[in-house]
């Protein structure tokens, strides 16, 4: 069994010297920091099991530095708060917010060792750690993007989303997704064909994720075609997402009734290598994410030129390639920080996996040639090509006005004409 560890985070020198000391005695690692900016950096590196965390702090008070640990929604350990006579109330709050529990100073050493072995019994139930899109990244297209799939989280209407394989799909599918009610990743998609009334009534008020549904069958299209149908009846919401054109260089012909029931509700989705700004960061979440979840007392951190050589990296594989080069580093490095050396070996070793000419345009920082179809092209021209479908789609329908077209794409109207006309787009 590996030996817990816990951060202890107090401006005082005597609190912080004789917590340290009872609980090495009681066969505990101990970490201290006297304020919030070393108390980041060894959650960071130390990724501790069990945080002490004292209220008042000179640089920054202990619920704001916990506010901004719940907000990254990548807690890794439970947090105990520690407070004087007069900020009890503070403590309580704390608790609502997502601290575990609190300590009354003076803290008695009963009550210490109770609170910190029902802390950690309390750690092995929290939920495993995910990249999500709340730690993906902070750049503009992020941000962008969660602004749009924040007008769509409340809608019940199926989804398409559009990306690159290996990318944020089903992060996205993931963040739309309502909290504590069933949801399934469909890996085989015979369900769908076989069983599709038993996979929405097992899904009650939930979701049903299909990714890259480009490969469904003509049967599965069916029941993917009475998923969408009936979904409405079991309070279900259908996310399909796909990486490739539905209506080109596919062996079966997609269905023409799913199209028309999917483009109103589709999204185009980001590159990783468009956002890179944030691969420094995501690469840091990403190692702490494996840390938490490996059995070894070591821990890992990048050096700032290895996180600068990954930024500069072409990614063919979006996120998921990105996630299993970090794995591997983690899991090859000898040194407790990764450095440019590190990376560069790894990489080579992930170019023998790929093709040749494209792999060389990984450290170079070309443009990714190998998704084909939309994603050969620009963003802007991507999004045009996109704009153009989605338009052309719903001026075809019968009932289709200028009118109503401005209330379903929330364009108005004067913007609208504007957009068809620089689109290319002639109004009957």
């Amino acid at each position: 069994m590996s030996i817990k560890k816990i951060l202890v985070v107090d401006d005082e020198l005597g609190i912080r010297e004789l917590l340290r000391d009872i609980l090495i005695d009681e066969g505990f690692e101990i970490f201290v920091a006297e304020n919030a900016t070393e108390a980041r950096e060894l959650k960071k590196n130390k990724i501790p099991d069990l945080i002490l965390l004292d209220i008042w702090m000179p640089d920054c008070d202990g619920i704001t530095l916990l506010k901004e640990w719940v907000n990254e929604k990548f807690m890794t350990s439970p947090v105990v708060m520690m407070s004087g006579h007069g900020t009890i109330d503070t403590a309580l709050e704390a608790t609502k917010i997502g601290a575990f529990d609190f300590l009354e100073k003076p803290i008695t050493l009963q009550k210490l060792l109770k609170t910190v072995n029902e802390a950690l019994k309390h750690a092995n139930n929290l939920p495993k750690i995910e990249i999500n899109l709340l730690n993906i990244g902070k750049s503009e297209v992020i941000q962008d993007l969660k602004k749009r799939l924040d007008k769509l989280i409340s809608l019940k209407t199926p989804l398409l989303l559009v990306g690159p394989q290996g990318g944020c799909a089903k992060i996205c599918a993931q963040y739309l997704h309502p909290k504590n009610q069933p949801w399934i990743d469909v890996k085989d998609f015979e369900v769908v064909s076989n069983a599709p009334a038993d996979l929405l009534d097992q899904h009650r008020g939930g979701s049903i994720f299909l990714n890259e549904i480009s490969h469904l069958t003509k049967s599965q299209q069916k029941g993917l075609n009475l998923l969408i149908s009936k979904a409405a009846n079991y309070d279900v919401r259908i996310i399909c997402a796909t990486s490739k054109s539905l209506t080109q260089e596919n062996d079966v012909d997609f269905d023409e009734r799913i199209l028309n029931e999917l483009l109103p509700g589709s999204l185009l989705l980001p590159s990783i290598n468009e956002h890179k700004e944030d691969i420094p960061e995501l690469a840091s979440s990403i190692l702490t994410m494996h840390l938490t979840k490996s059995d070894k007392s070591e821990y890992k951190v990048f050096d700032v030129a290895a996180l600068n050589m990954m930024r500069g990296m072409n990614w063919l594989g979006d996120i998921e390639e990105l996630e299993s080069f970090v794995f591997n580093l983690m899991q090859t490095s000898l040194l407790e920080k990764i450095t440019a050396e590190d990376v560069k070996r790894v990489s080579n070793q992930f170019n023998l996996l790929h093709d040749k000419n494209k792999t060389s345009k990984r450290i170079k920082g070309n443009k990714d040639e190998g998704l084909g179809d939309i994603f050969n092209k620009s963003l802007r021209d991507a999004r045009d090509e996109f704009e153009r479908m989605y338009f052309k789609h719903h001026l075809n329908q019968d009932d289709q006005s200028m009118a109503k077209l401005s209330e379903v794409s929330g364009v108005e109207r004067t913007h609208l004409y504007r957009k068809l006309k620089q689109l290319g787009i002639k109004v009957k």
